[in-house]
């Protein structure tokens, strides 16, 4: 009960702020209208001077805009973004001061029953007052009461949905940014795939080509030679070799896509990279059904990268690594306790929010001087 006559203050306190800036709101539009008006009818200089007038009016809409959003944020719970134009916030205020007016007089209506109902209950004390005319003055307030109430709801509702239609971008400008947006993951997606290709023919190069070529010159030495047990020994090596050329094959391989993501899911798969990462990892995986392949690849992806990292050059002791979905979105976070100073710029991290991007998701990489590390990729779960 107190929980819920808290929250009540709170909104009421918020509809009555919401009248004050309504009453400011008319107020600034109504004189600052006036001001443009004159300049209207006037010839000489109107254009110059209207344009600088129209600028400062959109200047002082987007303040008074600023604190509706501070408002509704505080006091009825509704965040609301900043990306929106000076014109977008006069539109907004051309109507929002009528639904601060439409509040305040709701909230007129409850002091009035409110003061009503104290006469009431004193001239019922008193004795002033029969029973027929106690029920009346009951079911009236009982009346007034659920009026009041589907009228503060009413108000809460129409101030968010004002707020959510005009304080952000219009349909046009969301259409212009996602085809920003589109060009840009497209590009990053071709720059992923060709550091990618360039990161598969450098490891084949350096490592399985140079095994090949030393198992080559050990068979050729086993050939040439006329001591068999030197032959032997070097057909000894070469075998060892060989193995290590096929070890290193698999772990190119595994790199470039593991097949245990296709056949065991997410889930098996990290339990491979905690084996391999060479410290210790613990992984928190909280997912109940499999995502989609794209989007469990990039999380794959993610989680393999940062614990790499980790162990390579953060010179951590442990990795924690969580799973989970929040609000239709898959997050994948890593944590490690080293050094830090991981630039989300260089090769390794930038591939991963452009491969991230890919698929609308977002990336964050908080690694401070000291450390911790923290990765961070929050991906639409379908």
């Amino acid at each position: 009960m107190p929980r819920l006559t808290r929250r009540w203050l709170r909104i009421g306190v918020g509809i009555l702020l919401g009248a004050v800036t309504g009453t400011v709101e008319l107020t600034y539009l109504l004189g600052l209208g006036a001001v443009l008006l004159v300049v209207w009818v006037q010839p000489g200089s109107r254009r110059a001077a209207v344009g600088r007038i129209v600028e400062r009016i959109e200047t002082g809409a987007r303040h008074l805009a600023e604190v509706e959003r501070w408002r509704l944020a505080t006091f009825l719970d509704s965040e609301n973004v900043a990306d929106y134009s000076g014109r977008r916030a006069v539109r907004y205020l051309s109507l929002r001061w009528a639904v601060g007016m439409l509040g305040g007089f709701v909230l007129l209506i409850f002091g009035w029953g409110v003061l009503s109902g104290g006469l009431w209950i004193w001239e019922a004390l008193r004795g002033e007052s029969s029973p027929p005319t106690l029920l009346g003055q009951l079911v009236l307030g009982l009346v007034g009461l659920f009026l009041v109430v589907q009228g503060t709801a009413g108000i809460v509702t129409l101030d968010r949905r004002l707020a959510r239609r005009f304080l952000g971008p219009d349909g046009r400008e969301v259409l212009q940014r996602r085809i920003t947006e589109l060009a840009t993951s497209r590009a990053g997606v071709v720059a992923a795939v060709d550091a990618e290709r360039r990161r598969i023919e450098r490891d084949l190069h350096d490592g399985v080509q140079q095994r090949l070529v030393a198992l080559g010159m050990l068979v050729g030495r086993a050939r040439r030679s006329s001591d068999p047990a030197k032959a032997v020994e070097l057909l000894r090596q070469a075998h060892q070799e060989s193995g290590r050329a096929l070890d290193e094959l698999r772990e190119v391989a595994w790199r470039i896509y593991p097949t245990a993501l296709d056949n065991l899911g997410l889930a098996d798969a990290l339990d491979r990279v905690a084996e391999r990462a060479g410290l210790p990892v613990r992984i928190d995986y909280r997912l109940t059904g499999r995502p989609s392949r794209a989007v469990e690849t990039a999380a794959y992806f993610v989680i393999s990268e940062a614990v790499t990292n980790a162990a390579k050059h953060a010179r951590a002791t442990r990795v924690e690594v969580e799973v989970a979905v929040r609000e239709g979105w898959l997050v994948v976070t890593v944590r490690d306790d080293g050094i830090g100073g991981a630039d989300p710029t260089g090769g390794g991290l930038s591939g991963l929010a452009r491969r991230v991007a890919a698929q609308d998701g977002r990336l964050r990489v908080e690694s401070p001087p000291d450390g911790p590390t923290s990765v961070v990729a929050e991906l639409p779960c379908e």
